[in-house]
């Protein structure tokens, strides 16, 4: 499950910081060699013409049918990177059958194991080492939580659900919402994805309409009961918002700092609208790289199952 993500709170900082001048800076596509890439997932990139110290980087995954080029040209990403200084990643499926990405082989679904997983992973570490990035402030989500700092699903369905003997498998039993477990269940596949793994896991938030006709609404409850087993959250929401971010959304909120949020979107199809503002106001990308208060970057520590924000300089 690849995750679309990431747009901003725009504060008197972020004018501040605001790069001026209309940029040069394009899309391109790197050809050499970045790390291990067993699918030869494509590798296009936006570098703006002005960084940050340290970048941020962003990962933009296309949608099924779509490719580098459209995520690049139909996003907001490339211009907010011109203004305040990151780095966005857009890799491009390897599948020319129908351009979906690799969510079944066991290879993608396990940590360094290979699949599209692997290439995208390999794309952010060459990136980190050319761009002198800060690898604490990478987004996206997966099966590497160790690289991903946070990441926003449109449409999708839980991690595992579409796992099988192959890449680019198709379930039918997934997509029509037929496979349910328990969030115990759920969270062993995600678990099993990276062995022996027990830091923090990546903020998230899931977006889903309750009229999709190619992965069923069902998915979505299946979602809420394996992200929050997962951190260890109870299933029952912390706080309900309706009308969020638009009129007929939903808005659920599990656990503290608004860790998992998920949007039930009432009459929305499987065409469901990239809500950019939302994932970016939420402060999933500006308040951890720090952008908004530097002297207050975050950091994440566990305990057991508990997630706690620690600041910098906090009193």
């Amino acid at each position: 499950m690849w995750m679309e993500f990431l747009h901003t709170r725009l504060t008197s900082l972020f004018c501040n910081m605001a790069k001026t001048g209309v940029p040069s800076a394009s899309l391109e596509k790197v050809t050499s060699d970045f790390g291990p890439n067993p699918r030869n997932v494509g590798f296009y990139i936006y570098v703006p013409d002005e960084l940050t110290a340290n970048p941020p980087i962003l990962v933009n995954p296309h949608w099924c049918h779509g490719d580098a080029q459209a995520c690049y040209s139909g996003s907001q990403y490339a211009t907010l990177a011109s203004k305040y200084g990151f780095i966005v990643i857009y890799p491009d499926s390897p599948n020319t059958a129908d351009k979906c990405w690799d969510v079944s082989s066991n290879a993608t679904l396990r940590h360094n194991a290979g699949g599209d997983s692997l290439g995208v992973a390999s794309m952010v570490r060459w990136t980190l080492a050319k761009y002198k990035g800060n690898p604490k402030r990478v987004f996206v989500t997966g099966a590497y939580p160790d690289i991903f700092a946070a990441g926003s699903a449109f449409a999708g369905v839980p991690y595992g659900c579409f796992a099988g003997n192959g890449y680019g498998v198709w379930s039918d039993a997934c997509a029509t919402g037929k496979v349910k477990k328990t969030g115990a269940e759920w969270a062993a596949l995600v678990k099993a994805g990276y062995p022996g793994y027990n830091g923090w896991r990546p903020k998230l938030q899931i977006f889903h309409g309750t009229k999709d006709e190619v992965l069923n609404y069902t998915n979505f409850g299946e979602e809420v009961k394996e992200w929050t087993t997962v951190f260890g959250f109870s299933e029952t929401p912390t706080s309900t918002t309706p009308n969020a971010p638009v009129s007929g959304w939903t808005k659920y909120v599990y656990g503290s700092d608004d860790w998992f949020e998920a949007y039930s979107a009432a009459g929305v199809s499987h065409n469901i609208q990239n809500q950019e503002a939302t994932v970016m106001k939420c402060r999933i990308l500006w308040l951890l790289v720090g952008v908004l208060n530097p002297a207050k970057a975050f950091e994440p520590t566990v305990s057991g199952k508990a997630i706690t924000v620690q600041y910098k300089n906090e009193t």
